[in-house]
């Protein structure tokens, strides 16, 4: 009997363990967004950092975002075409690949395609400058780190991931066209006059919500995991890795309740 004891005992110690673990990683979390929001908004600034991480952010991930759209655009109308076949619907192809696409798939594959090169490079860009003490002596020196390294990321994704979205947006809705025209036999006036009908200023302003929203998570990740990064090379390792994996987990879950929540009606 004692013996069982024991060992519910453990158990509910170690779960208690995990728990606290993650309540406590919730809420370091919190505190390191609120403190990079809070320097993100006031002065000093540093626009020259923020010029920086927009081109680095914005302009250097435009062709695998572009690229992503462009395919995924013309995979989807093809997979379109196929199922509203069975059901003699395929006219249906221009509205739901814009729809699909500007709500759903633009932003999404846009976001998870920048978290894995830009949420990656700021986790060991930054876990570099750590296990290097290099932010320590960005503070000797009086810089606040926070204004330096996290803000200016944070303000540049924000800024720049609906940019990208827009032009993933548009580029998904040519790879549905030049496949819908060139290969399904569709009109192509036709099917860009069926796109502009069904699209809607709703579509858009969810696409680019979900786009800002997506950047803050990336920055904030990459920023968060490589602040905190320890332990030499290895650390850094693991905080790259953790900060694309947790990036697309709450890039996931914040485009499910933005979808349901906010834009469900």
């Amino acid at each position: 009997m004692t013996a069982i004891v024991e060992a519910v005992a453990h158990a509910l110690i170690a779960i208690g363990a995990v728990v606290l673990g993650v309540f406590g990683s919730i809420g370091r979390l919190a505190g390191f967004a609120v403190v990079a929001l809070r320097r993100m908004v006031t002065p000093p600034f540093y626009p020259l950092r923020l010029a920086e991480q927009m081109l680095v952010i914005g302009w250097f991930s435009l062709p695998v975002v572009g690229l992503t759209a462009l395919f995924t655009g013309s995979a989807l109308a093809q997979q379109i075409f196929i199922g509203g076949s069975r059901f003699n619907a395929a006219s249906t192809v221009p509205a739901v690949t814009v729809i699909g696409i500007v709500r759903e798939l633009g932003p999404v594959l846009g976001g998870l395609m920048v978290a894995g090169r830009v949420a990656s490079a700021m986790a060991a860009e930054i876990g570099t400058m750590r296990v290097t003490e290099q932010i320590d002596a960005l503070a000797t020196l009086r810089t606040d780190p926070f204004r330096y390294l996290v803000a200016p990321r944070l303000l540049a994704a924000v800024l720049t991931l609906p940019l990208l979205v827009l032009v993933s947006n548009a580029l998904g809705v040519m790879g549905g066209w030049l496949l819908a025209t060139f290969r399904l036999g569709f009109n192509s006036s036709a099917y860009l006059a069926t796109t502009v009908r069904y699209l809607k200023a709703d579509d858009i302003v969810s696409s680019l919500v979900k786009a800002a929203v997506f950047g803050f998570i990336i920055a904030l990740m990459g920023c968060f995991h490589g602040y905190y990064s320890q332990g030499g090379a290895a650390g850094v390792g693991r905080a790259t890795t953790n900060a694309v994996v947790s990036a697309f987990i709450l890039i996931l879950l914040s485009n499910l309740v933005i979808t349901v929540v906010v834009f469900g009606s």
